[in-house]
């Protein structure tokens, strides 16, 4: 059995990188949110515990707060930001707002104890990635300041005796210089961690699991073909054989030629029980005149669950639906304490009455990345683990305004051009995701000496390795020309491309 981090969600905005920063060193990361139980913490075993950011003021009465009894378990814990000022609260320090010295952004910081377990190997200066407004005025009694910045006296403190550490700035972020070192400290030097979470043992206990949770059991899966769905679809054919149906749901929202691929794929390639339904003026006939994104999400997520009900009562009785839900997923719908982004066909749109025992989500506990390698342990096709990511509600969040099929085959036959040309210039791996976006917008242009007022497509394209931050690609100009020469002469009623230059956040890297 691999060890455990207990990552307790304070609702930051950054927590789902700290699991993803632990992770990375081969250690596990579970998030729970701060109300969990304290039996359910001691049960669980874990070897350190982090208290994350968020943005509350811990003296409202509002605010977030666990048991201080966690602080006396014995188990090592590290406060970052809001989770600092909380470990000061609760150790009956003070805590006192900053104002004029409020501190946002990268911020030089200072380390003054050179024997601090924490920053262990970091430099006396170095940049960290401040993001406050209160801040820790009197340290409690048994901590020692371990670091500081002009204007943040106690930007970390610890109480070596108790093994509890705390610190103003966020170490999980990329611009805080020597953070994953910091985190690494904590997890094998302070913690004692082995490291020994690995994908392979994952997918293996995974599978195990369900061998032994699903004997006899009837299971329908959504498979989209994306890497998600497909991963998951695997993880249970392994599981459970024949007992598992894949239902391909052809929703007339698909990239082109992507039915007839994702049919061959599963069919022939895996040997799965595999039912293409196709509902194509369905669900078309729904999302006529719809134009809020939530409520084609919303839509969508409740037909597909329809369509499924259907399915299984053609099968016979199905015990259990299979889903491709990751942990971005959840995040973003607002799971726990975090604010709902948007929601996601496979979380926020199932509807409350659904007709299986129950849901299950083998991939719900991992990031983008993390379901890739899965999919490589598996056997997964190298081409196939490596398709770009595709939403749930597929093209219908790429048509911006109301859908109809013409809107759809225009965006198509944009998308298709676009991922060609960036294969054709080598940089599909480099990459993340890339695709075209049917705005709303129409526009004057002129093609042969004659006026057109056709729709402007909109190029997305984002480097990231979570998919929950990311910054938009540098694509050579030459070919974002060849993209918008090909476009514009091989696709009607087009007459401008834009290409979007926006990181997530402020953005989301789809723009519905």
């Amino acid at each position: 059995m691999y060890e455990s981090i207990l990552v307790l969600d304070f609702g930051g905005q950054y927590n789902q990188l700290i699991a993803r920063c632990v992770r990375e060193n081969n250690v596990h990361a579970e998030i729970l949110p701060y109300s969990t139980p304290m039996e359910t913490i001691k049960e669980k075993g874990y070897k350190g515990i982090i208290f994350t950011g968020g943005p509350n003021s811990v003296y409202d009465d509002s605010s977030p707060k666990c048991s201080s009894e966690i602080l006396e378990l014995g188990i090592p814990v590290l406060g970052i930001c809001y989770g600092a000022q909380l470990i000061t609260y609760m150790e009956s320090g003070k805590i006192g707002a900053a104002f004029n010295n409020s501190e946002y952004g990268s911020v030089r910081l200072r380390v003054k104890e050179e024997n601090s377990g924490l920053f262990k190997g970091i430099p006396e200066d170095s940049d960290c990635w401040m993001s406050h407004t209160d801040f820790i005025s009197v340290k409690p009694e048994g901590y020692e300041i371990t670091a500081c910045t002009e204007n943040c006296p106690v930007a970390a403190m610890e109480n070596k005796e108790k093994n509890i550490y705390a610190v103003q700035f966020h170490p999980e972020v990329t611009h805080t210089q020597h953070g994953r070192l910091m985190l690494k400290n904590f997890l094998f030097d302070i913690c004692k961690c082995a490291g020994n979470w690995v994908i392979s043992e994952f997918v293996s206990q995974t599978i195990e699991k369900y061998r032994q949770q699903l004997s006899g059991s009837k299971v329908l899966c959504a498979l989209s073909g994306g890497v998600d769905s497909s991963v998951a679809a695997l993880i249970l054919h392994k599981a459970i054989g024949k007992n598992l149906t894949c239902i391909f749901v052809d929703h007339g929202l698909l990239r082109q030629d992507e039915g007839d691929t994702v049919e061959r794929i599963f069919k022939q390639q895996f040997d799965m029980n595999l039912i293409r339904v196709n509902v194509q003026d369905r669900f078309l006939n729904k999302l006529e005149g719809i134009t809020d994104p939530e409520r084609k999400r919303k839509i969508i997520g409740e037909e597909f669950i329809r369509v499924f009900e259907e399915e299984s009562q053609k099968l016979g009785k199905m015990d259990y639906l299979v889903q491709g839900t990751i942990y971005p997923d959840i995040i973003e719908s607002g799971a726990g304490d975090a604010s709902v982004i948007k929601s996601h066909h496979n979380v926020g749109g199932i509807p409350e009455d659904v007709d299986f025992k129950g849901i299950l989500e083998p991939l719900r506990d991992l990031f983008k990345d993390e379901v890739r390698k899965a999919g490589t342990e598996l056997g997964i096709p190298h081409d196939l683990v490596w398709r770009q990511p595709f939403p749930g509600p597929g093209l219908a969040v790429r048509v911006m305004g109301d859908i109809t099929r013409e809107k759809l085959d225009i965006l198509r036959k944009t998308d298709a051009i676009f991922r060609e040309e960036i294969e054709n210039a080598g940089l599909h791996r480099d990459i993340s995701q890339y695709f075209t976006v049917l705005t709303n917008i129409k526009s004057v242009g002129v093609m042969g000496d004659a006026r057109t007022y056709d729709y402007t497509i909109a190029l997305r394209a984002v480097v990231t390795s979570d998919f929950m931050t990311a910054q938009w690609a540098k694509i050579p100009f030459e070919v974002l020309a060849s993209v918008s020469s090909r476009i514009t002469n091989e696709v009607k009623n087009v007459n401008r491309i834009v290409y979007d230059v926006t990181t997530k956040p402020p953005a989301t890297i789809e723009w519905e």
